[in-house]
Order: structure tokens, then sequence, then C-alpha cells
């Protein structure tokens, strides 16, 4: 990815980035978002950027298997996410969801994760440690809780499904307070002229709407405006 899209992505909010596929796909409907309330490590902390690096985990059942198979299976995941694709996002999803009780994103995981590189976490899953974390490794998750549980590593690089957005490894994502979407790869190329379309268009109502005097004439005139340029 280039450094100056890298850079815009990281500047606007998520809201932005999926209005803004919609005005470079030409249509509205595209719905690779998250579904529901998503809680925000750091709501001031802003966007994060990257590919996909997927797993999934569970905790409130103790793992069947050996434990050198867990123990294996965690290094593997760990190795997945110090070695995989930059800007990268660790991905994670919950088996346990809607009654996950696992924190796995709390101050070792996020400062381990924040080493490799990686610029942050979603997950449907669990956060903690909710003033100790990693500065700078915002965490997108399902809920807070205290627990760590029987937390466990169940598999690295599949599909995962987070808040009703499925999500692939090398998928782009883009994650803030509001919840994340995947990005099409055949936007990416014309991403950067899509949002600045967008918010120049946007200015047609929210100048006048922000300006002395705004009225029903000038909201009239305002949205006509605004309705020529979305067409």
């Amino acid at each position: 990815m280039e450094k100056s899209l890298l850079a815009l992505l990281r500047s606007v909010d998520t809201p932005t980035v999926c209005n803004a596929i919609e005005v470079a796909q030409g249509r509205r409907g595209f719905n690779g978002f998250t579904r529901g309330t998503m809680l925000a490590s750091d709501p001031a902390a802003g966007a994060m950027v990257g590919y996909a690096v997927t797993a999934q985990i569970a905790a409130v059942a103790p793992p069947t298997e050996d434990a050198s198979v867990i123990r294996a299976r965690r290094m593997a995941y760990y190795k997945a996410m110090a070695e995989g694709p930059r800007p990268g996002v660790a991905v994670v999803e919950d088996l346990d969801y809607p009654a996950a009780i696992g924190a796995y994103w709390g101050e070792v995981n996020t400062t381990i994760h924040k080493g490799f590189g990686l610029s942050g976490a979603l997950t449907n899953g669990v956060m903690r440690d909710l003033g100790d974390m990693a500065p700078g490794f915002p965490v997108v998750a399902g809920s807070i809780g205290p627990s760590h549980g029987y937390v466990h590593v169940r598999s690295v690089g599949e599909p995962v499904r987070i808040m009703g957005l499925l999500v692939r490894p090398g998928d782009l994502v883009h994650a803030d307070r509001h919840g994340a979407v995947v990005i099409p790869p055949e936007v990416v190329g014309g991403l950067a002229a899509a949002i600045a379309k967008m918010q120049a268009t946007e200015q047609l109502v929210l100048g006048p709407a922000r300006a002395e005097g705004f009225d029903f004439a000038a909201f009239e005139a305002a949205w006509a405006a605004f309705e020529a340029a979305r067409t």
C-alpha cells in the first residue's frame, strides 16, 4: 500500500471509509462492515489500518487437546502475527461469542503485538487492563471483562467472523470506535479520490448549515446542490 494512502486512511474514521467505498463502487449497498455496538480501548486513538492476520480463540471451557498441541498452536499464532503482512491488524474471533469471557487483549498481548509492529487488534471477544494496554495499539472489541478464563488458540490463518463481518487472511481492514470494514481490493486504487469527492459533497450541506442565518430556504438550496452532486 502506498504511504500516502495509508496516511489518508489513518486520518479518517471508519464511517468515512464505508461511505467512500460506495462512492468508489458507484452504488449503495456495500455491506462489508461489523454489526452491533463495539467498544474501543481508546476512542481517541483514531483508526487502525492494515492487512488481516487472523486467528480463532476460545476460553469458556478448557482445551481438550494435548498440552503440546495447544502450545505448538500458540507459538504458530505468535509467529504468524510477527511475520504477517504489514501494515497488519490482528483479527481474532472468539468462538465463545456471544458468551465470551476470555479477555485475550490486555496489557501483555497488546504489548507483544505492538512490539511485533501490528497496527491494532479487532475482535468480537473480550479486552481488559484498560489503563495498562500498550499505548498506540488500539483494540476494538465486543466486550470488556476481568478474566482470561481458559483462553487458548483454536486456529491460525483461517477466515473469521467478527460481529457479522467475514474477514479473510490478507483482507484490508479499517477499524475504529464505530466498528470495522473490509475494503474491497477493487476500490483501493480509487479510494483517495472517492474520499475527497465525498468530503467535498458533504461540505455543500455542512458549510451552509454552520453559517450564520441558516434557515429552511438556505437548507433547500444546499440540499439541492448536495443531491445533484451525488447523482
